[in-house]
């Protein structure tokens, strides 16, 4: 069964249009004119169950359009959607019962009491036994570390602190499917690794799919096997993120330092059965350039067993970069050449 299941989805919203000046203004108290606007543009996918997978795009992109018709919140212009089996915006009752969302810019948790009293208020709204919920309330304040935090008010919290208790908020009612939109925006690279892990091993040990929204792409380079990408509301790329390297990245350099001066016709002569290019920068470091078709463990086998080595440092191009020169181009189907 498919957790995801998208079909030609289109959401349009009729954006007012503000007309200058006071006679302007006067007008569009008695006409208001509007403009159409088509944030998704009949795109299709589809998830299966226990996939993490990411969908990114630029603002305004359509990313969080998306996650609000996934959720219920929005109803689609038109399209088929379904999520573990229910249309969302149909069989809200049944439907909400399976999924956690954490919108990284909204909260979920009520600002001026207690953690747990939030958290006792959602156990009610989901409808959730008191083992159950005591259950599974300790074994995530326990992976998250929030046992200090249960009764302090949300709004004496930290960023770091209150996206944790957000994670425990979303799946308290042991949901199949958590919907992430941001969900390490703003936060130090400490409390994000703690957070990837832990989706990492929730995904691992209760085959829970996930689907994040982010710009920070560490996130899905870290979570992800796979990437939807999303510009001006249309699907430009859907695949593994591998592919996507494979197929964009202009490769990978190795520079290297020796122990002692070497010649570039050295250097040259031992790759001489690769496809790769060397450069100099004095007598004792140079750069080799390859492409993603060459082997780096083969490479440096070539070179190590020629010349001494006293170090070696690797460059890729980075999924920043990579995902730059797609947006910029505005389409991920054909690569460009490597130069």
């Amino acid at each position: 069964m498919l957790a995801i299941d998208v079909k030609d989805l289109r959401k349009q919203f009729n954006v007012q249009k503000n007309r200058e000046g006071l006679s302007g203004a006067l007008k569009d108290l008695f006409k208001r004119e509007y403009n159409e606007v088509t944030a998704v543009k009949d795109i299709s996918f589809q998830i299966p169950q226990g996939e993490i997978c990411g969908y990114i795009g630029e603002n305004g992109a359509g990313k969080s359009t998306t996650i609000k018709m996934l959720t219920g919140i929005l109803v689609p212009t038109s399209g088929e959607l379904k999520v573990n089996g229910y249309v969302p915006f149909k069989d809200r009752e049944k439907f909400v019962n399976g999924i956690g969302v954490v919108f990284g810019q909204r909260s979920q948790l009520w600002w001026d009491i207690g953690v747990i009293e939030s958290f006792q208020l959602l156990r009610k709204v989901y409808r959730v036994s008191e083992a159950d919920f005591r259950k599974r309330l300790n074994e995530l304040v326990e992976r998250l570390q929030l046992g200090d935090l249960l009764n302090r008010p949300v709004r004496k919290l930290s960023l770091g602190q209150r996206m944790r208790c957000e994670l425990v908020a979303s799946l308290l009612h042991n949901p199949s499917i958590l919907f992430l939109d941001e969900p390490t925006i703003g936060l130090d690279i400490v409390v994000k690794t703690e957070i990837r892990d832990f989706l990492m091993q929730m995904n691992r040990e209760q085959g829970t799919t996930i689907l994040l929204t982010t710009h920070d792409l560490q996130d899905i380079e870290a979570l992800c096997s796979r990437v939807i990408m999303l510009d001006d509301g249309r699907i430009i790329y859907d695949g593994g993120l591998d592919d996507l390297k494979n197929r964009w990245s202009k490769g990978r350099e190795i520079q290297f330092q020796f122990a002692g001066q070497t010649q570039l016709a050295k250097l040259r002569q031992l790759t001489e059965s690769l496809d790769v290019t060397w450069t100099m920068e004095n007598e004792v470091t140079a750069q080799m350039w390859l492409p993603h078709t060459v082997n780096v463990s083969d490479a440096l086998s070539c070179v190590v067993g020629g010349v001494q080595i006293r170090d070696i440092k690797i460059i890729e191009t980075n999924t920043d970069d990579i995902v730059r020169s797609i947006y910029s181009s505005g389409s991920a189907s054909v690569a460009k050449e490597t130069v």
